[in-house]
Protein backbone atom coordinates (compact mmCIF):
# COMPACT_ATOMS: atom_id res chain seq x y z
CA UNK A 1 0.00 0.00 0.00
CA UNK A 2 2.99 2.71 1.00
CA UNK A 3 4.40 1.67 -2.84
CA UNK A 4 1.01 2.59 -4.18
CA UNK A 5 0.96 5.83 -2.50
CA UNK A 6 4.36 6.79 -3.16
CA UNK A 7 3.69 6.02 -6.74
CA UNK A 8 0.59 8.58 -6.76
CA UNK A 9 2.32 11.11 -5.21
CA UNK A 10 5.29 10.86 -7.92
CA UNK A 11 2.92 10.72 -10.78
CA UNK A 12 1.10 13.96 -9.78
CA UNK A 13 4.46 15.44 -8.78
CA UNK A 14 5.72 14.89 -12.45
CA UNK A 15 2.62 15.85 -14.06
CA UNK A 16 3.38 19.42 -12.68
CA UNK A 17 7.25 19.40 -12.43
CA UNK A 18 7.99 17.75 -15.51
CA UNK A 19 9.03 19.54 -18.48
CA UNK A 20 9.42 18.09 -21.66
CA UNK A 21 12.38 18.93 -24.10
CA UNK A 22 10.53 19.13 -27.07
CA UNK A 23 8.26 22.35 -26.89
CA UNK A 24 4.53 21.58 -26.91
CA UNK A 25 3.92 23.74 -30.27
CA UNK A 26 7.07 22.39 -31.75
CA UNK A 27 5.11 18.30 -31.11
CA UNK A 28 1.47 20.03 -32.43
CA UNK A 29 3.21 21.07 -35.81
CA UNK A 30 4.73 18.02 -35.85
CA UNK A 31 2.07 16.00 -35.32
CA UNK A 32 -1.14 18.05 -36.83
CA UNK A 33 -3.33 16.36 -39.61
CA UNK A 34 -6.02 18.46 -41.32
CA UNK A 35 -9.52 17.58 -41.88
CA UNK A 36 -12.76 19.24 -41.73
CA UNK A 37 -13.30 19.03 -38.51
CA UNK A 38 -14.99 21.78 -35.96
CA UNK A 39 -13.74 23.26 -32.57
CA UNK A 40 -16.00 25.63 -30.37
CA UNK A 41 -14.22 26.87 -27.56
CA UNK A 42 -16.77 28.46 -25.04
CA UNK A 43 -14.95 30.32 -22.34
CA UNK A 44 -17.35 31.44 -19.37
CA UNK A 45 -15.22 34.36 -17.99
CA UNK A 46 -14.88 33.48 -14.16
CA UNK A 47 -16.74 30.65 -14.44
CA UNK A 48 -15.92 28.59 -11.07
CA UNK A 49 -16.94 30.04 -7.85
CA UNK A 50 -17.30 28.95 -4.22
CA UNK A 51 -20.33 28.24 -1.59
CA UNK A 52 -21.35 31.32 -0.24
CA UNK A 53 -21.73 29.03 3.07
CA UNK A 54 -19.68 26.26 4.14
CA UNK A 55 -21.24 23.12 2.96
CA UNK A 56 -23.52 25.19 -0.02
CA UNK A 57 -23.54 25.00 -3.99
CA UNK A 58 -21.21 26.82 -5.71
CA UNK A 59 -22.99 29.49 -8.26
CA UNK A 60 -22.94 27.02 -11.42
CA UNK A 61 -23.94 24.22 -8.56
CA UNK A 62 -27.20 26.31 -8.09
CA UNK A 63 -27.97 27.15 -11.62
CA UNK A 64 -30.52 24.90 -13.43
CA UNK A 65 -28.09 24.03 -16.57
CA UNK A 66 -30.39 20.43 -18.16
CA UNK A 67 -28.02 21.84 -21.54
CA UNK A 68 -24.66 21.77 -20.45
CA UNK A 69 -25.86 18.54 -18.17
CA UNK A 70 -26.47 16.74 -20.91
CA UNK A 71 -22.99 17.89 -22.61
CA UNK A 72 -21.51 16.45 -19.33
CA UNK A 73 -23.29 12.73 -19.58
CA UNK A 74 -22.40 12.38 -23.56
CA UNK A 75 -19.00 13.94 -22.48
CA UNK A 76 -16.13 13.92 -20.12
CA UNK A 77 -15.05 16.72 -17.81
CA UNK A 78 -12.51 17.72 -15.07
CA UNK A 79 -11.16 21.00 -13.33
CA UNK A 80 -8.47 23.18 -15.45
CA UNK A 81 -5.40 24.68 -13.66
CA UNK A 82 -4.85 28.25 -15.40
CA UNK A 83 -1.39 28.63 -14.44
CA UNK A 84 -0.21 26.24 -11.49
CA UNK A 85 -1.77 25.45 -8.14
CA UNK A 86 -2.74 28.40 -5.63
CA UNK A 87 -1.33 31.06 -8.37
CA UNK A 88 -4.20 33.28 -9.12
CA UNK A 89 -4.81 34.60 -13.14
CA UNK A 90 -5.10 37.51 -14.75
CA UNK A 91 -7.69 37.39 -17.99
CA UNK A 92 -4.57 37.34 -20.13
CA UNK A 93 -2.37 33.90 -19.05
CA UNK A 94 -5.90 32.27 -18.15
CA UNK A 95 -7.12 32.46 -21.52
CA UNK A 96 -3.59 32.17 -23.42
CA UNK A 97 -3.23 29.06 -21.75
CA UNK A 98 -6.91 27.78 -23.09
CA UNK A 99 -4.98 28.74 -26.74
CA UNK A 100 -2.29 26.30 -25.71
CA UNK A 101 0.06 28.93 -25.18
CA UNK A 102 2.15 28.42 -21.60
CA UNK A 103 1.01 31.45 -19.67
CA UNK A 104 4.85 31.42 -17.46
CA UNK A 105 6.49 31.55 -21.16
CA UNK A 106 4.44 34.13 -22.42
CA UNK A 107 3.81 36.75 -20.15
CA UNK A 108 2.25 39.28 -22.25
CA UNK A 109 0.79 42.72 -20.58
CA UNK A 110 -2.28 43.44 -20.35
CA UNK A 111 -1.91 47.11 -22.18
CA UNK A 112 -0.92 45.74 -25.45
CA UNK A 113 -4.42 43.22 -25.11
CA UNK A 114 -6.37 46.11 -24.24
CA UNK A 115 -4.86 48.42 -27.21
CA UNK A 116 -5.34 45.46 -29.62
CA UNK A 117 -8.64 45.04 -28.91
CA UNK A 118 -9.49 48.01 -30.36
CA UNK A 119 -7.71 48.05 -32.80
CA UNK A 120 -5.05 50.39 -31.98
CA UNK A 121 -1.79 50.05 -34.04
CA UNK A 122 1.08 49.44 -31.34
CA UNK A 123 4.51 50.37 -32.86
CA UNK A 124 8.22 49.22 -32.14
CA UNK A 125 8.50 52.70 -30.02
CA UNK A 126 5.25 52.32 -27.96
CA UNK A 127 4.30 51.15 -24.52
CA UNK A 128 0.40 50.70 -23.63
CA UNK A 129 -1.07 50.24 -20.47
CA UNK A 130 -4.61 49.75 -19.60
CA UNK A 131 -6.43 52.73 -17.62
CA UNK A 132 -8.93 52.33 -15.13
CA UNK A 133 -11.11 55.07 -14.21
CA UNK A 134 -11.60 55.49 -10.36
CA UNK A 135 -13.31 57.27 -7.75
CA UNK A 136 -10.92 58.79 -4.64
CA UNK A 137 -12.32 60.68 -1.89
CA UNK A 138 -10.73 63.97 -0.55
CA UNK A 139 -7.23 62.61 0.63
CA UNK A 140 -6.83 60.90 -2.42
CA UNK A 141 -7.81 57.31 -1.11
CA UNK A 142 -9.36 54.97 -3.35
CA UNK A 143 -13.52 54.38 -2.42
CA UNK A 144 -14.40 52.67 -5.83
CA UNK A 145 -11.72 51.46 -7.88
CA UNK A 146 -13.99 51.30 -10.98
CA UNK A 147 -15.64 54.13 -10.87
CA UNK A 148 -19.02 52.74 -9.92
CA UNK A 149 -18.88 51.31 -13.63
CA UNK A 150 -19.71 54.03 -15.35
CA UNK A 151 -21.88 54.49 -18.91
CA UNK A 152 -18.78 54.02 -22.03
CA UNK A 153 -19.97 57.22 -22.89
CA UNK A 154 -19.09 58.73 -19.76
CA UNK A 155 -15.61 56.96 -20.27
CA UNK A 156 -15.35 58.76 -24.16
CA UNK A 157 -15.71 62.14 -22.36
CA UNK A 158 -13.37 61.44 -19.70
CA UNK A 159 -10.96 60.13 -22.26
CA UNK A 160 -11.06 63.45 -24.02
CA UNK A 161 -9.94 65.30 -21.05
CA UNK A 162 -6.83 63.31 -20.61
CA UNK A 163 -5.96 63.75 -24.31
CA UNK A 164 -5.35 67.30 -23.20
CA UNK A 165 -1.98 66.09 -21.14
CA UNK A 166 1.54 67.00 -22.37
CA UNK A 167 4.39 65.40 -21.39
CA UNK A 168 7.72 66.96 -22.82
CA UNK A 169 9.71 64.03 -25.35
CA UNK A 170 6.82 61.47 -24.78
CA UNK A 171 4.00 61.13 -27.12
CA UNK A 172 0.70 60.20 -25.94
CA UNK A 173 -2.47 58.74 -26.69
CA UNK A 174 -5.76 58.22 -24.81
CA UNK A 175 -8.09 55.66 -25.75
CA UNK A 176 -11.50 54.79 -24.33
CA UNK A 177 -12.40 50.77 -24.42
CA UNK A 178 -15.56 50.18 -22.31
CA UNK A 179 -17.35 51.51 -18.83
CA UNK A 180 -14.45 52.48 -16.52
CA UNK A 181 -11.66 51.19 -19.19
CA UNK A 182 -8.99 53.05 -21.99
CA UNK A 183 -5.89 52.36 -22.85
CA UNK A 184 -2.81 54.93 -22.99
CA UNK A 185 0.07 54.85 -24.87
CA UNK A 186 3.55 56.05 -24.31
CA UNK A 187 5.77 56.64 -27.26
CA UNK A 188 8.95 57.71 -27.55
CA UNK A 189 12.54 56.43 -27.38
CA UNK A 190 13.92 54.19 -24.88
CA UNK A 191 11.10 53.29 -23.11
CA UNK A 192 10.28 50.29 -21.05
CA UNK A 193 7.76 48.10 -20.11
CA UNK A 194 9.52 46.57 -16.52
CA UNK A 195 6.62 49.09 -14.52
CA UNK A 196 4.62 48.03 -11.38
CA UNK A 197 1.11 48.54 -11.77
CA UNK A 198 -0.54 52.08 -10.19
CA UNK A 199 -3.29 50.28 -8.71
CA UNK A 200 -2.80 48.89 -5.35
CA UNK A 201 -6.11 46.35 -6.01
CA UNK A 202 -7.64 47.68 -2.92
CA UNK A 203 -10.22 50.41 -1.44
CA UNK A 204 -8.89 52.70 1.17
CA UNK A 205 -5.16 53.19 -0.34
CA UNK A 206 -3.72 55.78 -2.59
CA UNK A 207 -2.53 54.96 -6.47
CA UNK A 208 0.58 53.78 -6.08
CA UNK A 209 3.80 55.64 -7.84
CA UNK A 210 5.04 53.93 -10.49
CA UNK A 211 8.62 52.30 -10.54
CA UNK A 212 10.98 51.39 -13.17
CA UNK A 213 13.48 47.97 -13.13
CA UNK A 214 15.78 48.97 -15.94
CA UNK A 215 16.86 52.66 -17.20
CA UNK A 216 14.15 52.29 -20.02
CA UNK A 217 12.14 51.55 -17.95
CA UNK A 218 12.21 54.11 -15.38
CA UNK A 219 11.85 56.76 -18.58
CA UNK A 220 8.46 55.06 -18.74
CA UNK A 221 7.91 55.13 -15.09
CA UNK A 222 8.93 59.10 -14.87
CA UNK A 223 6.46 59.68 -17.74
CA UNK A 224 3.91 57.80 -15.78
CA UNK A 225 3.36 59.70 -12.98
CA UNK A 226 3.73 63.13 -14.92
CA UNK A 227 1.15 62.14 -16.60
CA UNK A 228 -1.20 60.41 -13.72
CA UNK A 229 -0.92 63.56 -11.77
CA UNK A 230 -2.25 65.77 -14.23
CA UNK A 231 -4.89 62.92 -14.81
CA UNK A 232 -5.44 64.33 -11.35
CA UNK A 233 -5.92 67.61 -11.89
CA UNK A 234 -8.08 67.77 -14.97
CA UNK A 235 -10.31 65.04 -13.80
CA UNK A 236 -10.65 66.63 -9.93
CA UNK A 237 -14.22 67.81 -10.27
CA UNK A 238 -15.76 65.22 -12.55
CA UNK A 239 -16.35 62.61 -9.91
CA UNK A 240 -17.16 59.34 -9.55
CA UNK A 241 -14.52 59.57 -12.28
CA UNK A 242 -11.93 61.82 -10.54
CA UNK A 243 -8.59 59.75 -10.94
CA UNK A 244 -6.82 56.81 -12.96
CA UNK A 245 -4.52 54.06 -12.12
CA UNK A 246 -3.10 51.57 -14.44
CA UNK A 247 -1.65 48.27 -15.03
CA UNK A 248 -0.20 45.93 -17.67
CA UNK A 249 2.58 48.05 -19.39
CA UNK A 250 3.30 45.85 -22.54
CA UNK A 251 5.28 45.97 -25.97
CA UNK A 252 4.25 44.22 -28.80
CA UNK A 253 4.93 40.68 -28.22
CA UNK A 254 6.31 38.47 -30.63
CA UNK A 255 4.52 35.26 -30.41
CA UNK A 256 3.74 32.17 -33.10
CA UNK A 257 -0.43 32.14 -34.40
CA UNK A 258 -2.88 29.40 -33.83
CA UNK A 259 -2.70 28.97 -37.36
CA UNK A 260 1.18 27.84 -37.56
CA UNK A 261 1.24 26.11 -34.52
CA UNK A 262 -2.13 24.27 -35.00
CA UNK A 263 -2.86 24.67 -38.42
CA UNK A 264 -6.18 26.29 -37.55
CA UNK A 265 -8.34 28.65 -39.33
CA UNK A 266 -9.64 30.66 -36.27
CA UNK A 267 -11.86 32.99 -35.59
CA UNK A 268 -13.07 34.80 -32.39
CA UNK A 269 -16.55 36.12 -31.58
CA UNK A 270 -16.80 38.58 -28.58
CA UNK A 271 -18.06 41.58 -27.17
CA UNK A 272 -15.08 43.30 -24.72
CA UNK A 273 -11.92 44.73 -26.71
CA UNK A 274 -9.53 42.59 -24.63
CA UNK A 275 -10.79 39.42 -25.44
CA UNK A 276 -11.19 40.61 -28.98
CA UNK A 277 -6.94 41.79 -28.29
CA UNK A 278 -6.27 38.43 -27.22
CA UNK A 279 -7.59 36.88 -29.95
CA UNK A 280 -5.91 38.73 -32.54
CA UNK A 281 -2.46 38.52 -31.11
CA UNK A 282 -2.57 35.09 -31.64
CA UNK A 283 -4.01 35.25 -35.29
CA UNK A 284 -8.05 34.96 -35.18
CA UNK A 285 -9.91 36.76 -37.19
CA UNK A 286 -12.51 38.84 -34.98
CA UNK A 287 -15.62 39.09 -35.64
CA UNK A 288 -18.28 41.19 -33.47
CA UNK A 289 -20.98 39.73 -31.50
CA UNK A 290 -23.45 41.31 -29.33
CA UNK A 291 -25.35 39.51 -26.20
CA UNK A 292 -24.93 35.73 -26.11
CA UNK A 293 -27.87 35.13 -28.68
CA UNK A 294 -26.26 37.56 -31.51
CA UNK A 295 -22.98 36.00 -30.82
CA UNK A 296 -24.85 32.48 -31.51
CA UNK A 297 -26.09 33.95 -34.63
CA UNK A 298 -23.06 35.44 -35.44
CA UNK A 299 -21.27 31.42 -35.28
CA UNK A 300 -24.14 30.17 -37.13
CA UNK A 301 -23.51 32.42 -40.15
CA UNK A 302 -19.56 32.11 -40.04
CA UNK A 303 -19.57 28.19 -39.48
CA UNK A 304 -18.20 27.44 -43.04
CA UNK A 305 -15.22 29.79 -42.91
CA UNK A 306 -13.24 28.41 -40.22
CA UNK A 307 -12.07 25.53 -37.98
CA UNK A 308 -12.11 27.04 -34.66
CA UNK A 309 -14.22 29.09 -32.82
CA UNK A 310 -13.63 31.16 -29.52
CA UNK A 311 -16.88 32.05 -27.85
CA UNK A 312 -16.34 34.75 -24.80
CA UNK A 313 -19.02 35.23 -22.51
CA UNK A 314 -18.34 37.92 -20.02
CA UNK A 315 -20.84 38.14 -17.51
CA UNK A 316 -20.35 36.03 -15.29
CA UNK A 317 -17.16 37.25 -14.50
CA UNK A 318 -18.65 40.66 -13.88
CA UNK A 319 -21.13 39.05 -11.91
CA UNK A 320 -18.54 37.56 -9.76
CA UNK A 321 -16.26 40.31 -8.97
CA UNK A 322 -19.42 42.85 -8.12
CA UNK A 323 -20.29 39.93 -4.99
CA UNK A 324 -23.70 39.23 -6.94
CA UNK A 325 -24.54 35.17 -6.80
CA UNK A 326 -27.49 35.42 -7.47
CA UNK A 327 -26.81 37.46 -10.79
CA UNK A 328 -24.16 35.00 -11.49
CA UNK A 329 -26.28 31.96 -11.08
CA UNK A 330 -28.33 34.10 -13.48
CA UNK A 331 -25.97 34.58 -16.21
CA UNK A 332 -25.10 31.13 -15.95
CA UNK A 333 -28.73 29.88 -17.26
CA UNK A 334 -29.10 32.73 -19.61
CA UNK A 335 -25.95 30.76 -21.61
CA UNK A 336 -27.19 27.58 -20.87
CA UNK A 337 -30.40 28.24 -22.50
CA UNK A 338 -28.03 28.62 -25.77
CA UNK A 339 -26.03 25.64 -25.85
CA UNK A 340 -28.68 23.71 -27.67
CA UNK A 341 -27.98 26.38 -30.96
CA UNK A 342 -24.62 25.70 -30.72
CA UNK A 343 -24.58 22.03 -30.39
CA UNK A 344 -27.60 22.22 -33.60
CA UNK A 345 -24.27 23.02 -35.73
CA UNK A 346 -22.97 20.33 -35.06
CA UNK A 347 -19.77 20.53 -34.22
CA UNK A 348 -17.35 17.62 -33.67
CA UNK A 349 -15.93 19.13 -30.23
CA UNK A 350 -17.70 21.48 -28.09
CA UNK A 351 -15.35 22.54 -24.96
CA UNK A 352 -17.17 25.32 -22.47
CA UNK A 353 -14.71 26.72 -19.22
CA UNK A 354 -13.84 29.64 -18.05
CA UNK A 355 -10.43 31.26 -17.65
CA UNK A 356 -10.28 31.49 -14.26
CA UNK A 357 -12.51 31.03 -10.99
CA UNK A 358 -14.41 35.02 -9.81
CA UNK A 359 -16.41 33.76 -6.81
CA UNK A 360 -18.87 35.86 -5.82
CA UNK A 361 -17.77 35.64 -2.27
CA UNK A 362 -14.57 36.41 -2.99
CA UNK A 363 -15.79 39.38 -5.22
CA UNK A 364 -11.88 38.62 -7.35
CA UNK A 365 -10.33 36.26 -9.50
CA UNK A 366 -9.29 33.11 -7.31
CA UNK A 367 -6.70 30.12 -7.33
CA UNK A 368 -9.67 27.84 -7.39
CA UNK A 369 -9.40 25.13 -11.00
CA UNK A 370 -12.19 25.84 -13.17
CA UNK A 371 -14.79 23.52 -14.17
CA UNK A 372 -14.39 22.26 -17.90
CA UNK A 373 -16.60 20.22 -20.01
CA UNK A 374 -15.31 18.35 -23.45
CA UNK A 375 -17.86 16.71 -25.56
CA UNK A 376 -16.80 15.23 -28.49
CA UNK A 377 -17.83 12.57 -30.98
CA UNK A 378 -14.83 10.59 -30.38
CA UNK A 379 -14.95 11.46 -25.96
CA UNK A 380 -14.68 8.48 -23.78
CA UNK A 381 -17.74 9.55 -21.24
CA UNK A 382 -17.05 9.45 -17.70
CA UNK A 383 -20.32 8.98 -15.99
CA UNK A 384 -20.67 12.65 -14.30
CA UNK A 385 -24.15 13.73 -14.86
CA UNK A 386 -24.27 17.51 -13.59
CA UNK A 387 -21.46 20.43 -14.09
CA UNK A 388 -20.28 21.89 -11.58
CA UNK A 389 -17.06 22.06 -9.25
CA UNK A 390 -17.74 19.01 -7.39
CA UNK A 391 -19.01 17.00 -9.93
CA UNK A 392 -16.00 17.85 -12.19
CA UNK A 393 -13.42 16.77 -9.34
CA UNK A 394 -14.54 13.33 -9.94
CA UNK A 395 -14.50 13.58 -13.89
CA UNK A 396 -12.18 12.07 -16.26
CA UNK A 397 -10.15 15.10 -17.34
CA UNK A 398 -8.74 15.03 -13.47
CA UNK A 399 -7.12 18.22 -12.43
CA UNK A 400 -5.09 19.27 -15.53
CA UNK A 401 -3.21 22.14 -16.98
CA UNK A 402 -5.47 24.31 -19.07
CA UNK A 403 -2.72 24.90 -21.71
CA UNK A 404 -3.21 20.77 -22.49
CA UNK A 405 -6.65 21.85 -23.59
CA UNK A 406 -5.85 22.23 -26.96
CA UNK A 407 -4.35 19.41 -28.04
CA UNK A 408 -7.68 17.31 -26.50
CA UNK A 409 -9.41 19.52 -28.35
CA UNK A 410 -6.97 18.62 -31.26
CA UNK A 411 -7.32 14.96 -30.39
CA UNK A 412 -10.43 14.28 -30.42
CA UNK A 413 -11.24 16.64 -33.74
CA UNK A 414 -8.80 13.91 -35.10
CA UNK A 415 -6.48 16.64 -36.25
CA UNK A 416 -3.21 14.93 -34.33
CA UNK A 417 -1.14 11.97 -35.56
CA UNK A 418 0.56 9.10 -33.75
CA UNK A 419 3.41 10.50 -32.25
CA UNK A 420 6.72 8.10 -32.81
CA UNK A 421 6.58 4.19 -34.22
Amino acid sequence: MRNMASTVILYWYSLFQYTPSMDIHELMRELRENNTSKIVLLVADGLGGLPVEQGGKTELETARTPNLDTCVREGVCGLSIPVLPGITPGSGPGHLALFGYDPLHYRIGRGILEALGINFQVGPRDVAVRGNFCTVDERGLIRDRRAGRPTTERCVAMCQKLQEIRIPGVEIFVEPVREHRFIVVFRGDDLGDKVNDTDPQQVGAHPLAAVGEDNPSLNTAKAVNHFSAEAGRVLKGEAPTNMITLRGFARYPLIDTMQEVYGLRAACIAVYPMYKGLARLVGMDIIDGGNIVEQVDMLKKVWGQYDFFFLHYKYTDSTGEDGNFTAKVEMIERLDHEIPRIRGLNPDVFIVTGDHSTPSKLKSHSWHPVPTLLWAKSCRPDGVVEFGESYCLRGGLGQFKAKYLMPLAMAHAGRLGKYGA
